[in-house]
């Protein structure tokens, strides 16, 4: 039994190279679930299944490109540049944007065949396939030999990090993951969030309480019971579905139900970083993801949702503010980052900075004024622009008092959470476009922390507003062009060409 087998072809159009990609990944992903159909039915194998994943190559020979005005869409000099991809269901629209920029820039053909890099077994399953649960003990061991596995080795961050290298005359990347990477983290979208990758839309937004998830969860499904007036169109008539955890969707009044929908079922108990999506046709709705506390949450959920390249992701948040001028429920715009979270210090050098992205500022910005009818001086009155110390030290109040203390007066900081550094740094780190806006809910440097009362007024005057202003940022946002957002400063100058 063989994986079927292509010859390496040219294209000058990007269609037909998306053509090429799905016919050739479809039948290498045919060809490994009927294999392990047959083992898991008891059929033993003589030779290792194999199946690999397409790639995708250019090859150009001088620096000049059509046109430099995008931060991508073109790679970086003369070479031969390649990257192997996957799931062009889930991609088409993003692929065919890549390909037909690197037809435009370099005015040269893309070349599509089949790597050399197997896909392993794990990532063939279907969405609601889990034939390897049914495996005894000594299947499941032979099944190491007789299927590829994930392999760690062909999915590190060396590329997003920057420290990847060619050597001799290998070829260089074209995107920033590769597809078994791609595939890993889809997979752990699942696990986490409790819904589909297909699910997931452009705009993302950050949460680290629950409050912000049940009031966007209200929101949502009293927009699916509207429809749309065509007398008053509104930014959200776009809006076709809702989606909780357990791929459980609502669809939108007028808007027909699909043949999955019937599968989604609410889970016994949520995930560990719950998912709820707001979907529109086009993908630009917005994902609402509670990641809980700590910056290790921030780290793995960003690791994973940075692979389905969004165009920005916000982080809308309880913060304690750090200086005596500011009260409970008060906003800070993030414009800096001080980074004592410590889980991206081996991927992105404590002396990188983390710099305000101007789309995402005006845009946060413009989005407070919007909802609190607030602006030039008395917008002062209730937000500070200034930097966000985060830690990993959730009780950092019981370190002596001064030590705190005088590095948050050394930074600037004025206000202190344990996430936003991170998300902010991993959408550096890989090209996304990010932001903060964090609500101040204790000052305990000041003697003010939360008390059972407080918090409970607190959450119901500040919950609902907050999450206005996050929702209203994004419509901002969604009207500039993705070029805008994905701006030049998220780049290197040595930069892969996919966006």
């Amino acid at each position: 039994m063989s994986a079927p087998k292509f010859q390496t072809q040219r294209f000058d159009d990007a269609q037909a190279a998306l053509d090429r990609v799905t016919q050739l990944y479809d039948s290498q992903i045919h060809y490994l679930r009927a294999a392990l159909h047959r083992f898991v039915g008891g059929e033993t194998f003589k030779q290792h299944v194999r199946a690999k994943y397409p790639f995708v190559r250019i090859h150009t020979d001088t620096v000049a490109r059509a046109d430099s005005r995008l931060s991508y869409g073109f790679v970086a000099g003369p070479g031969i540049y390649e990257t192997t991809v996957t799931r062009p269901d889930l991609y088409a629209d993003y692929y065919r944007e890549q390909f037909e920029l690197l037809l435009k820039n370099h005015g040269v053909s893309l070349e599509v065949g089949l790597s050399s890099e197997p896909i392993p077994v794990h990532f063939s399953l279907a969405e609601h396939d889990h034939l390897e649960g049914n495996l005894p003990p000594d299947r499941r061991l032979l099944l190491r030999d007789q299927f590829d596995l994930p392999d760690l080795a062909s999915m590190d961050d060396g590329i997003a990090n920057g420290a990847y290298e060619t050597l001799g005359g290998a070829t260089r990347p074209l995107a920033l993951f590769t597809a078994p990477r791609v595939d890993y983290s889809l997979h752990r979208l699942r696990h986490y969030t409790g819904t589909s990758p297909e699910h997931f839309q452009n705009f993302v937004l950050f949460t680290n309480y629950q409050f912000y998830i049940d009031e966007f969860v209200r929101m949502g499904l009293e927009l699916m019971r509207t429809s749309p007036d065509p007398a008053n169109p509104r930014d959200d008539d776009d809006c076709i579905a809702f989606v909780e955890p357990g791929n459980v969707i609502t669809r939108r009044v007028g808007v027909s139900a699909e043949a999955m929908d019937a599968l989604g079922i609410a889970p016994l108990r949520l995930p560990q970083m719950p998912a709820y999506h707001l979907m529109r046709r086009d993908r630009s709705g917005i994902t609402m993801v509670n990641i809980g506390v700590g910056p290790a949450n921030a780290k793995t959920i960003t690791d994973h949702i940075a692979v389905l390249r969004p165009h920005a992701w916000i982080m809308l948040g309880h913060c304690a503010g750090l200086r005596n001028s500011q009260q409970m429920g008060d906003y800070v715009l993030a414009h800096g980052y001080v980074r004592e979270d410590h889980v991206l210090d081996e991927d992105l050098p404590l002396w990188v900075p983390i710099p305000p992205l101007a789309e995402i500022q005006v845009a946060l910005e413009g989005a407070v004024e919007d909802v609190t009818q607030l602006s030039g001086y008395e917008l002062k009155r209730i937000m500070r622009t200034g930097t966000v110390a985060s830690t990993d030290n959730r009780n950092w109040e019981l370190l002596p008092h001064r030590e705190p203390e005088q590095r948050f007066s050394q930074s600037r900081a004025v206000a202190l959470d344990m996430e936003s550094a991170t998300i902010a740094a991993n959408g550096f780190r890989f090209r996304v476009p990010y932001g903060t806006l964090l609500c101040v809910s204790d000052k305990p440097l000041h003697g003010e922390i939360k008390l059972p009362g407080m918090a409970n007024q607190f959450y119901r005057e500040r919950v609902d507003q907050h999450l206005r202003i996050g929702l209203r940022a994004i419509e901002r946002l969604r009207g500039n062009r993705a070029g805008q957002l994905h701006s030049r400063k998220l780049r290197s100058f040595a930069e892969v060409a996919f966006q």
